[in-house]
């Protein structure tokens, strides 16, 4: 016969008058193992300031919501209440794991609204950024992914590239991770004399580390147990979410803006586009790790085709005085002046323009009334729109593995909360 339900009461160290009680059976021993949790926000693998509410039965996820604005810096109202050069500086913050393709892009939009024309070189140049950017982005996701599910030393064998990526970008301006590299018509420096034959000369360096890189971890065992069928999103899942870039190509999307929208000038190097088909966190990183692979093909074209010129285009309203001119005269000091206190004015129109970033379609938004504000400004961040899929990607999964989804989809904080 089945035992009747005891009553159990609980001694809090409270006064008599507040114990309280509950039933308890016998055979029912937990009774709902369900649970609510947060993941994050300050959790290491969460990759910033992001909250996953999660109901848990076990480890596996029944159902969640994502949170995130933890980090917001109203980025677009600093747009509308900084001059166009002001704002460079804040494009880096963006994703800031490849910042020198929020320059390029921004400056690109603003170049568009005044009709501005580069000159080839800056044009050969600012590829070359974005390329090297895509690298450095690519290796800082594969490699922190494979840390998460324990796979330290593939991230240490990446590390040591990127840290010369990075001595290549410090000898065009002086910084290593926010560059604020372009400026709207121009570049901020020239390269060194030189740097083309050294970009060449790092990229056959790290064709011979990805390809360890590749023999170390992609037929794994332990890591396809880990990711093959894990955290998989459908191309259908791909397009009612927006999704783009590596994410959408590893579920079979194949788009790719360098290619299918091309701008500077990708229409005259040679490159494939990778794409996957079970969109997976195993066809993530697959398509990520051949995307370095065809980025170090681009770089070695721009360096053989690139050549000595000019990288501002003759445009008094955008080209900063050169220092001689600001020191000597007094036309150059006060156009020096006026250009970094008021900014210039930008022809009345709208403008959206997008690139081919690292992690998707990373486009921005201007609205100008003729001033050297602009009077709207949006930025479309890739990562906004990978966030909002990670519910439906880790429904019914693990825990573990919702660690191993989040990482493939490389969230950026930076750019999701603009």
């Amino acid at each position: 016969m089945k035992q009747e339900t005891e009553q159990r009461t609980l001694d809090l160290g409270l006064p008599d008058s507040e114990h309280y009680s509950v039933e308890h059976d016998p055979d029912d021993l937990w009774g709902d193992s369900q649970m609510i949790i947060n993941i994050g926000p300050t959790h290491p693998v969460m990759h910033g300031a992001l909250r996953m509410v999660a109901k848990l039965s076990g480890e596996t996820i029944e159902s969640s919501y994502c949170e995130f604005g933890y980090t917001h810096r109203a980025k677009e109202k600093l747009g509308e209440n900084r001059t166009y050069h002001q704002f460079i500086v804040y494009t880096d913050r963006l994703n800031y794991c490849s910042a020198l393709i929020n320059n390029v892009t921004y400056a690109m939009a603003v170049e568009r609204l005044m009709g501005l024309e580069v000159p080839e070189r800056t044009v050969w140049l600012r590829m070359m950024c974005a390329e090297i950017a895509r690298i450095t982005d690519h290796l800082i996701c594969i490699g922190i992914n494979a840390v998460d599910l324990g796979a330290l030393s593939y991230f240490l064998y990446g590390f040591h590239q990127r840290e010369e990526a990075y001595t290549l970008i410090e000898k065009l301006c002086g910084a290593r991770l926010t560059t604020s590299y372009t400026r709207i018509g121009g570049m901020m420096n020239d390269a060194p004399e030189g740097w083309e034959k050294e970009v060449k000369a790092w990229v056959g360096r790290t064709r011979k580390v990805i390809d360890e890189m590749d023999r170390l971890l992609t037929a794994n065992r332990i890591w396809h147990r880990r990711t093959v069928g894990v955290g998989v999103f459908t191309k259908e899942d791909c397009l009612k979410y927006s999704y783009s870039g590596p994410n959408a190509r590893a579920a079979g999307i194949d788009i790719d803006l360098r290619r299918d929208q091309p701008c500077m000038f990708y229409k005259d190097v040679q490159f494939e586009v990778p794409i996957g088909k079970n969109g997976d966190v195993y066809d993530r990183y697959a398509v990520r790790l051949e995307e370095i692979r065809q980025s170090l093909r681009i770089l070695e074209q721009c360096a053989d085709k690139i050549k000595p010129g000019p990288i501002w285009v003759e445009d008094k309203r955008v080209r900063i005085p050169e220092k001689h001119a600001v020191y000597n005269t007094m036309e150059g000091l006060i156009h020096h002046f006026k250009f970094f206190m008021t900014g210039f004015d930008v022809p009345a129109g709208e403008a959206y323009t997008t690139f081919e970033a690292a992690n998707g379609e990373l486009g921005f938004y201007i609205v100008s009334k003729e001033a050297p504000r602009a009077h709207r400004l949006r930025i479309r961040g890739p990562s906004m729109f990978h966030y909002q899929g990670l519910d439906t990607m880790v429904q019914g999964e693990k825990i573990a593995d919702l660690v191993a989804a989040l990482g493939s989809i490389n969230i950026i904080a930076g750019e999701l909360d603009r």
